[in-house]
């Protein structure tokens, strides 16, 4: 593809820099970092000591600290950003994240009843108090999704929405291929009719469930993804093959975000955080599979947002996958260990083994995420937990268990 050579001038600074790109940012700011076409970038000062298969990093677009420091600054662009799934736990603190750099959020979310929904009502009455719109709809419904891209002239969407939990998967395959593939292609149609794929960008969320059964760790996103361990992992990989397809077609730019293993404050309930510290609260029985010797890269919420938020100002002349975790896998049996330290009681634990559709080891490279989004998670388990708890214990937020499937 033709890669054009454009110039901008920081805000305040007296320097040019020339980044190669495939689209500029639109009207709101003259350009943003560039993907393009990873065929034409350089490897011109890549270090000897790098290994081959690690070169790919180097030759990408680097957000320096300076550049990301204007796109965030009051002169940096404010788009209209529809962020789906705004009732859920990432999807809220993106909108609130968007909202403190002056973005203008829309929230979009059907508030299914997955978990509790008065979950997800705490969270929607969190964005009304910071004024943030919200709109009650299914990404599903394309005239929905019409009416509100049109009403709040929407130029940048940020895709969250999904039917999540690996577990969940097992028993109920339908709402997986529905709200995780049907809803995406939904949406990608909707931005074509709408000419949005000619200006607007689409970030989505991916998961680091795509990687499956994989050996080599810690994961890369040029690693090869053939043995999911789950459906709702085959349902995610699905939709970034579907993000490649609409590129091909209709020359649609978005970057997929592999999430790994999110916990924090108004967290989901199906999550290990909010189970262990609910069950080691109410004196119950912990299940800990693989006998505690699994291992997750458990990564803050706010750390994530971050690079969320960082993706709206990169643009990829092609589709992305970034991996979006933290880089240091926590030992199961240590992870129980430090919330039954929080909570301040010691678990009851049945040790058993593998749980169908989960993985021994999620280890992000997040190698990629630090070059091209300046991704920088600073968040320690010991006070991400100490956070998660302190926010369980004030919410009273044994309220919003999860109730038992009937199934």
């Amino acid at each position: 593809m033709w890669i054009r050579r454009v110039s901008f001038i920081l805000c305040g600074v007296c320097a040019v820099i020339s980044l190669s790109i495939g689209h500029t940012f639109g009207d709101e700011i003259s350009s943003g970092v560039g993907g393009g076409d990873s065929s034409s970038r350089s490897l011109k000062g890549v270090p000897n000591s790098v290994h081959p298969q690690d070169q790919y990093y180097y030759s990408l677009p680097e957000m320096t600290p300076k550049l990301l420091a204007e796109f965030k600054g009051p002169n940096g662009p404010k788009p209209t950003v529809m962020v789906t799934g705004a009732a859920g736990f990432i999807g809220m603190w993106t909108c609130l994240a968007l909202k403190q750099l002056g973005m203008n959020p829309i929230g979009y979310d059907v508030v299914n009843s997955y978990y509790n929904v008065d979950l997800k009502q705490l969270r929607i009455a969190k964005l009304k108090e910071n004024g943030i719109e919200f709109v009650h709809a299914d990404v599903c419904d394309a005239g929905a999704l019409k009416e509100t891209i049109s009403k709040y002239q929407i130029t940048r969407i940020i895709h969250l929405a999904a039917q999540a939990g690996v577990r969940y998967s097992l028993d109920h395959p339908m709402e997986y291929t529905r709200n995780n593939i049907d809803c995406f292609v939904i949406l990608l149609e909707t931005m074509v009719e709408l000419g949005m794929h000619k200006q607007g960008r689409l970030v989505y969320a991916s998961s680091s469930s795509v990687y499956g059964n994989n050996k080599k760790v810690p994961f890369q996103e040029s690693d090869r993804l053939e043995d999911p361990a789950s459906l709702y992992a085959s349902t995610k990989r699905t939709d970034e093959l579907i993000g490649q397809t609409y590129y091909n077609l209709h020359n649609v730019s978005s970057i997929g975000l592999r999430f790994f293993t999110v916990y924090g404050p108004y967290g989901r309930p199906d999550m290990a955080p909010w189970i262990f510290s609910e069950k080691i609260s109410s004196n119950e029985t912990i299940q800990v599979f693989n006998h505690g010797k699994s291992k997750r890269d458990f990564t803050y919420v706010e750390d994530i947002v971050q690079g969320v938020v960082n993706s709206l100002f990169v643009i990829p002349g092609q589709p992305e996958l970034i991996n979006l975790g933290n880089g240091r896998p926590v030992v199961l049996a240590d992870f129980v260990r430090l919330v039954e330290k929080e909570v301040g009681w010691e678990a009851k634990k049945n040790h058993i083994g593998m749980q169908k559709g989960d993985v021994p080891v999620t280890y992000a490279d997040i190698t990629k995420a630090r070059r091209m989004l300046g991704y920088n998670p600073n968040t320690p388990i010991e006070k991400g937990i100490a956070e998660f708890v302190t926010w369980f214990r004030d919410a009273n937020a044994l309220q919003f268990r999860m109730k038992k499937s009937k199934s």
